[in-house]
């Protein structure tokens, strides 16, 4: 019966094309469709007919008001609520009109736009993507919009997105009958997220400041047991994690968000969900409602949901591996290699076109997945390295090898079978590909994973920046094909020529070895290890150029951006430079106070006892010094955040991330070692052991 529900409920709550199908007439259906695969814009009489469909469902959904929703450049998702009903003398009538839908008016000077919108230039637009189903939640009609200025700068992360899938698909197009696929006018974008986040009994959380105003703990010693045992991962979930992650799944069915799979993670109170593919524009407002609804189940379940690319230092941080592909309008997944890859020319057209897009612009990709979050989380042998880099597998990478040798391949390596050594057991087909989890960008069967988002980030920068790699690749083969009087020898000779020239983006070893961060710099890969490192590649020539050429960022566009990024880093390591001092100055240094007097009085007792008070001493010497180190910490801190406050822009990130950083780094060291020393009933919040394992 409770699966069946499952199966009734899903996508109940969500206004998709199906239900447009049954509300609307067949003419308005049509139209709106025609409108969508021609790229035109909806008609006044059209948008009328669906908006009245949509308030009569939604209001038969229990929603009294409406939203257009939006990503704003602070990455997190913005809403304004409206009544449907409105005063008509004497009575109320409910209002929802076409040109409601379509478009919406919130204060643009109230969101980050990096000089786009002035404090006095309030106007900004909202515009409805009709590519992404509306849907009720907590009595509001969500609908998903693009968020622009008044003079059409795009002041949020999705219109750059819809423009790069518009260029993905417009080049795909152009190439695809060149290289011997017919038929196809449209390509799409295909993502599926994994969503890892950590869970912590709320009321640890409450008592955690750090938690509360950063995301992250900014201090805490290690706990006895982290994830040496590995025996977390993938292990028997705890009874509250699973009510938590059953009701998790039944509310995501239905929004139509297909959750697939849900398990714990490698770290202690870490844990994934991922779901099913679908176009990038709504896998991103999946998401976004996805981290939305994990963190309001958790408080019902007396938990918190961590969204931080590191709440605990010392243990696996968390990411969002973004599985990215490019399908046909006629099905075809040009990243599926078939049973035979050295002999399928669209495959390796495409595989040659994305070798040479993540190896030119390997640098924007970089800054694609940049956070201040995120900086804490790759490269510490728990994620990717920062150096971007391809993973094949011994079945693409002998292809490569061949095709670069001797222009084409003429076999490939086979799977086998996989011989478990169980009598009762027959032998398995296995993959000719292993999987290598230390790759930044790595082939898994027919799609790649892009694993260096951040756990808490949006998807859309970095599949912005796929969509856009790939398509300049995509233009450029056919700009050179189009010229060819032969295509299939001209195509071999392409796929040739682009995996010789950038073969050197491909590396299938170990990406935490030391040995690859000196090859990779001797290869003359960019290794950008910071975000304030890598903001400034969003407006060199070569990317202004990119992004303009598809109409995807025009340069004002970019610059903003930057200025946003840098102000963005900024205010984040500022605010939590603030909670470190707070809570050194007001709990820590007062606690172990407290604590040294405790220690000197049984010292004192002890002595006059007679008895021998060396360890007592000791101990009480050893707490005092690293008391006073951390006193003197803090007070460095105050004086780098104060001088921190009076620059501006690129120079303040800098002095953030090399100043203010190493000093918040300071005043830690010797307070996690004081976690260490003093009496837990003295320590004035909870361990890393109490938030990690008393779920």
């Amino acid at each position: 019966m409770e699966f069946n529900k499952l199966v009734e409920d899903y996508g109940c709550l969500a206004f998709t094309d199906d239900v447009m199908k049954e509300r609307i007439p067949k003419s308005t259906y049509k139209a709106f469709h025609e409108s969508l695969d021609k790229g035109e814009e909806l008609s006044k009489e059209c948008a009328t007919v669906i908006a009245n469909a949509m308030k009569i469902w939604a209001v038969e959904h229990g929603a009294t008001h409406f939203t257009h929703w939006f990503t704003p450049m602070t990455g997190l998702t913005a809403e304004k609520h409206d009544a449907f009903l409105e005063p008509d003398g004497s009575k109320a009538v409910l209002e929802f009109s076409g040109k409601t839908l379509r478009k919406g008016e919130p204060d643009a000077s109230s969101f980050p736009s990096g000089g786009l919108r002035a404090t006095f230039e309030a106007r900004g637009y909202t515009a409805w993507d009709c590519t992404s189903p509306a849907f009720v939640k907590d009595g509001t009609l969500y609908i998903p919009t693009l968020f622009c200025s008044y003079t059409g700068e795009a002041l949020d992360k999705k219109t750059p997105l819809l423009r790069s899938c518009d260029a993905l698909s417009k080049a795909a197009c152009r190439l695809l009958p060149l290289i011997g696929v017919e038929g196809v006018t449209k390509v799409s974008a295909s993502v599926g997220a994994e969503q890892e986040y950590f869970l912590v009994d709320d009321k640890y959380y409450q008592e955690r400041m750090d938690l509360k105003l950063t995301g992250r703990t900014l201090f805490g010693a290690m706990a006895p047991k982290g994830q040496e045992l590995e025996d977390h991962y993938f292990g028997s979930l705890k009874r509250k994690v699973a009510a938590f992650m059953k009701d998790l799944d039944a509310e995501l069915w239905k929004y139509g968000i297909p959750s697939k799979t849900k398990h714990n993670e490698v770290a202690p109170a870490q844990h994934e969900v991922a779901c099913v593919y679908a176009k990038v524009n709504i896998t991103t407002d999946n998401n976004h409602l996805l981290m939305q609804i994990a963190q309001d189940i958790a408080k019902k379940h007396g938990l918190r949901c961590l969204l931080h690319e590191k709440p605990f230092a010392g243990v696996n941080g968390s990411g969002k591996h973004d599985n990215w592909s490019v399908i046909t309008n006629t099905g075809i997944n040009l990243f599926n290699p078939g049973k035979n890859p050295e002999e399928n020319k669209p495959f390796l057209a495409a595989l040659a076109c994305t070798i040479k897009a993540v190896d030119e612009y390997a640098e924007i990709l970089r800054m694609s997945i940049a956070s201040a979050g995120n900086d804490h989380r790759l490269g510490a042998n728990e994620a990717p390295p920062a150096i971007i880099s391809i993973f094949l597998g011994e079945q693409l990478e002998d292809i490569v090898e061949h095709i670069i040798k001797d222009g084409v391949a003429t076999t490939s390596k086979e799977g086998g079978k996989l011989e478990t050594g169980v009598s009762t057991l027959s032998d398995i087909a296995k993959d000719a590909t292993d999987r290598n989890r230390t790759s930044p960008f790595a082939f898994t069967g027919n799609k790649f994973e892009f694993r260096m988002v951040g756990s808490k980030d949006s998807i859309a920068s970095p599949n912005t920046t796929l969509n856009a790699i790939v398509a300049e690749a995509f233009c450029e083969a056919a700009d050179e094909l189009e010229k060819a009087e032969d295509f299939d020898s001209a195509c071999d000779a392409l796929i040739q020529k682009y995996m010789k020239e950038y073969q050197r983006i491909i590396f299938n070893g170990n990406g935490y070895s030391d040995e690859w961060v000196e090859e990779a710099a001797r290869r003359g890969l960019p290794n950008i290890k910071s975000m304030v490192d890598a903001v400034e590649t969003l407006t060199t020539d070569k990317a202004v150029a990119l992004f303009e050429k598809f109409g995807i960022f025009t340069r004002k566009e970019l610059e903003s951006r930057e200025e946003v990024l840098y102000e963005q880093y900024s205010k984040v390591i500022n605010i939590e430079a603030l909670t470190m001092i707070d809570m050194a100055t007001k709990q820590y240094i007062p606690s172990v106070i407290k604590y040294t007097k405790d220690l000197a009085d049984t010292v004192l007792a002890v002595k006059e006892a007679g008895a021998d008070t060396s360890v007592q001493s000791e101990m009480l010497s050893e707490i005092t010094v690293l008391l006073k180190d951390a006193k003197a910490a803090l007070e460095k801190l105050k004086v780098s955040q104060a001088e921190g406050l009076k620059k501006e822009g690129r120079e303040q990130a800098f002095f953030y991330k090399d100043t203010v950083m190493v000093d918040m780094n300071n005043l830690r060291a010797p307070v996690d070692k004081l976690e260490m020393l003093v009496d837990k009933d003295f320590w004035p919040v909870p361990s890393y052991g109490d938030l990690t394992f008393e779920v």
